[in-house]
């Protein structure tokens, strides 16, 4: 009988892999955790208390068997550890390394609300899959039907990727479109090497360019190919763009040089890591080097930017956010990070203008927390007469993303939008009001986590796989 080594929770401590030391870390952009080994990763899964109701599961958008892989992991059975993981998740070994786990799974440990410190479900998470990669467990489709129905994707982001690996597996064609000349959206150029190093991305790629997936890059749509002739080629059409219009900061000055967006200065970063050829960077202009850089925000954005500022080599990396630590929308496992690397938080802060043609300084209000608004959160107020100037040679503007204009720049008037510029499609099956489209991902929910546009990617492939199947039905009738 296999043994049971669960709910040793009392007796084993907590224990993260090993964090490289700051004053390494911040000279490259690697990976700043260690992996575990086998003993320490069947150890820390023996933490598990096993629950009845799992909340850890129950709080991670795509519902992953979390106990049974734990288990699984704790008995040695990595293999099925995997299986199992896999089953629910296209990309464990991303959302293993870039899941906000603190605030998802991890953030809802019931072992974690007793006070014994949650257990380490996302280093779990990888070390399962980067082990499942090791052994050859990865296996590109096959499925045992072809069918001869196409999608067009349009997108290579997480959701893009996570439906076509889908519908690949099922038999159906599918071609991915994408703006870019690498697939992965954000994941290969707007999340950082060091939470994200780019070979594990490219491996998933490859991956399902094997299996079957056809990959048609540098292709804008609108522009290289009409969105109504991608309805004419395809079966089915699933919008998959993600969100990528940045956020403006209408103040005084704002268009001085050297106020940058953050996706301008993540993605400069990532393709200098490809080895690209980035002029911005090399001139200076997006490039934090012997700099006074201030990032404006508080979400996840802005902790890549500050942390890939320091790597730079910035002279000094300041985050300015209107509310306080408690209050902000990024990872406080990033907080601590960036803090360890030498970020400086300024803490109920916001900017009201700039100074200089070329950025010299910005004009900061300091705020406090007033009433609760309509989510429950303090509405920052200004301090009256408390205002100063924080000097800065970079301002990095990380305030989140919107939707483009797919109507305009599909020239798709039929197609319904939200009010804010979202695409309009049912949540379950994603089907939006015209027949044969779908869209999943941050252009049907507005910006969120890869693994919402993961769930979201796996679910519209679905519908369409019912869709298609009923089709074909009717059509042998």
């Amino acid at each position: 009988m296999a043994k049971e080594p669960m709910l040793k929770f009392v007796s084993v401590e907590r224990d993260m892999p090993e964090k490289r030391p700051p004053n390494l870390r911040k000279e490259d952009f690697q990976e700043i955790y260690a992996e575990y080994a086998e003993a320490k990763a069947e150890e820390q899964s023996s933490r598990c208390s096993q629950c009845g109701v799992p909340y850890c599961q129950s709080h991670c958008p795509l519902h992953n068997n979390i106990p049974d892989w734990l288990r699984l992991t704790a008995q040695g059975r990595l293999q099925e550890a995997y299986e199992v993981s896999q089953a629910t998740n296209t990309f464990p070994e991303i959302c293993g390394r870039i899941c906000p786990q603190d605030r998802l799974c991890e953030g809802n440990c019931v072992i974690e609300q007793s006070g014994h410190g949650t257990v380490t479900i996302g280093s779990v998470e990888k070390y399962i899959t980067d082990t499942a990669w090791e052994n050859g467990w990865v296996k590109p489709a096959s499925p045992a039907f072809e069918r001869s129905e196409s999608v067009g994707i349009i997108g290579a982001g997480p959701g893009g990727l996570a439906a076509a690996d889908r519908l690949c597996r099922a038999g159906v064609q599918v071609t991915v479109y994408d703006r870019y000349d690498r697939a992965g959206g954000l994941l290969t150029y707007g999340i950082p090497g060091f939470k994200l190093e780019k070979d594990v991305v490219m491996k998933r790629i490859d991956q399902l360019e094997q299996g079957g997936v056809a990959m048609q890059l540098n292709c804008n749509v609108g522009e290289d190919i009409s969105f109504a002739e991608l309805r004419e080629k395809h079966d089915a059409i699933l919008i998959a763009t993600g969100v990528y219009k940045s956020r403006d900061l209408p103040a005084p000055g704002g268009d001085a040089k050297g106020i940058v967006r953050a996706i301008d200065f993540l993605t400069a970063s990532n393709r200098k890591s490809f080895g690209d050829a980035v002029p911005e960077f090399d001139s200076g202009e997006l490039n934090a080097e012997g700099k006074r850089v201030v990032v404006i925000g508080g979400g996840d954005t802005a902790m890549d930017c500050v942390r890939t500022a320091i790597r730079q080599g910035a002279e000094s990396v300041k985050c300015l956010y209107r509310r306080d630590k408690a209050n902000m929308p990024g990872s406080q496992r990033e907080v601590q990070n960036a803090e360890e690397e030498g970020v400086e938080f300024v803490w109920l802060s916001a900017p009201a203008g700039f100074e200089g043609d070329a950025v010299s300084g910005v004009k900061v209000s300091k705020m406090r927390l007033g009433q609760p608004d309509a989510t429950g959160r303090q509405s920052p107020e200004i301090i009256e007469g408390a205002d100063y100037v924080e000097g800065s040679d970079l301002v990095i503007k990380a305030l989140g993303f919107e939707p483009e204009d797919l109507v305009a720049l599909w020239d798709v008037p039929e197609l319904a939008v939200t009010r804010w510029g979202t695409v309009k499609a049912d949540f379950h099956t994603h089907e939006t009001n015209l027949p044969g489209v779908y869209a999943c991902g941050d252009i049907q929910r507005g910006a969120s986590l890869v693994v919402w546009a993961i769930r979201d990617g796996r679910e519209a492939a679905d519908a369409i796989i019912e869709q298609i199947k009923a089709e074909a039905v009717v059509a042998a009738e």
